[in-house]
Order: structure tokens, then sequence, then C-alpha cells
């Protein structure tokens, strides 16, 4: 009987160490738990734009759609010697099939109008020469002053494509500003930064300037938790 109250006093005992520990590492958790920052690292670049596509519109109106086709053929024939007069080559110019509206089935309005459809193609370039794209881009009234009618589609896209080789320089550079914000933040209140908790590289994004656009704004962003000493 008395050998069992030992063994009881002796489970009882190392239950409650086992508890105290527990306890203390809970508390030690409660109290820490907040003993860290999470800080923005931020790194930017600009750089020009090594690739350009620009789209654009062409189109004939009448009442033979058979002789349409041929016009709007003649039209982009036109339209793709004047590209490669001005020093494009085949594989930057992509022109798509006509696409023909049928105005006489689109009732309102048509009693205005003096032909009965519309043929439409759109002429993309693509090009990694920036400036010659640019510069025939300002020359595009020459194919008015030969009679081809653009259409209101217009558009210039620039890109960036070497963003490789500049991720890992930019995720370095966010990584240590992240560090420096974060060293002043606990330098304010006397203490002093631990270990990583997370860290985290961030989003990239590419973007055209405003004021700019063929100038291309990168942005990288660093999210990181220290712990607090």
């Amino acid at each position: 009987m008395k050998d069992n109250k030992i063994i009881a006093a002796a489970i009882l005992g190392v239950c409650l160490i086992v508890f105290g520990f527990i306890l203390k590492a809970g508390i030690d958790n409660y109290i820490n738990k907040d003993r860290q920052v999470t800080v923005k690292g931020l790194s930017e670049r600009e750089v020009p734009a090594n690739k350009v596509t620009w789209s654009f519109a062409t189109y004939v109106t009448g009442n033979d759609l058979k002789g349409l086709y041929r016009e709007i053929n003649e039209t982009n024939a036109i339209v793709k010697k004047f590209l490669k007069d001005n020093g494009l080559s085949d594989a930057e110019i992509t022109i798509l099939p006509p696409e023909v509206t049928d105005l006489v089935s689109e009732s309102y309005g048509y009693s205005y109008r003096n032909f009965d459809y519309k043929l439409s193609t759109v002429i993309t370039v693509t090009s990694t020469n920036v400036e010659l794209v640019q510069g025939i881009v300002m020359k595009q009234g020459d194919l008015i002053a030969k009679g081809i009618a653009l259409g209101g589609y217009n558009s210039i896209d620039y890109d960036y494509t070497g963003f490789q080789d500049l991720k890992q320089g930019m995720i370095e550079e966010a990584v240590k500003n992240a560090r420096t914000t974060a060293d002043q933040f606990v330098a304010n209140y006397g203490s002093s930064l631990g270990k990583i908790i997370t860290a985290d590289q961030g989003t990239f994004s590419i973007s055209s300037k405003d004021d700019n656009p063929s100038m291309m704004k990168i942005r990288g962003v660093a999210t990181i938790t220290y712990a607090i000493d």
C-alpha cells in the first residue's frame, strides 16, 4: 500500500514538472508572439522597352462583296509594302483575314448609309526595333495619302523581355531595403533584430510610364518578418 502511494506521488510529481514546462512555453509564446516586425522592401528599375506591338485596322466599303474582297487584299498589299519599304521584315508583320460586316442586317441607321458591306482587316507589327516602329507610326499618314482608309482601331503596346536578367539583383536590393527599414524601426525602441521568421520575395510588375510609354517601370516588393531580440 505504501509502495503504491510512493508510485502515485512520483507520477504526480512528474506530471507537475511536465505541466510546468508546458505552461512556461505557453507563457513565453504569449509574451513573445508580438516580438516581431514585418517590413516591406522596394526595388525599382526604369528601362527602355525592347519590344513593341503596333496594331491598326484598314477597311473598305461598298455593295459588291466579291469586289470588296479583292480591294481589301490590294489594300493590305499596299500596307505591307509600305511597312517593308520602311525596314520591317515579313516575320514582323501579321495580317488577319478580312472581317465582313453586313450593314443591311444592321437595320439601325442603315437608311443613312450608301453601302451594304464593310470589310476590315487588323494588321499587327511585332518588333524588337522599337525606334524603327515608332518612326513608321509617325508616317502612317503616307498610307492615307495613298487612299488607304485606316479604321478607328490603332494601338501601340510596349514590353520589356529582359526581366529575368534583372530579377535576382532586384530581389537582393528589396531584401536589403527591407532589412534597413526593420533596423531603423527596432532601433527606435532600443531593440535589435533577430532571425528571419518568414520571407516572401514578393511580386513584380512591369508597366509603361505614363509620361513616356516606351520607358518601362519594373517594381518589386519583398515582405519579410523578423524576430525582435
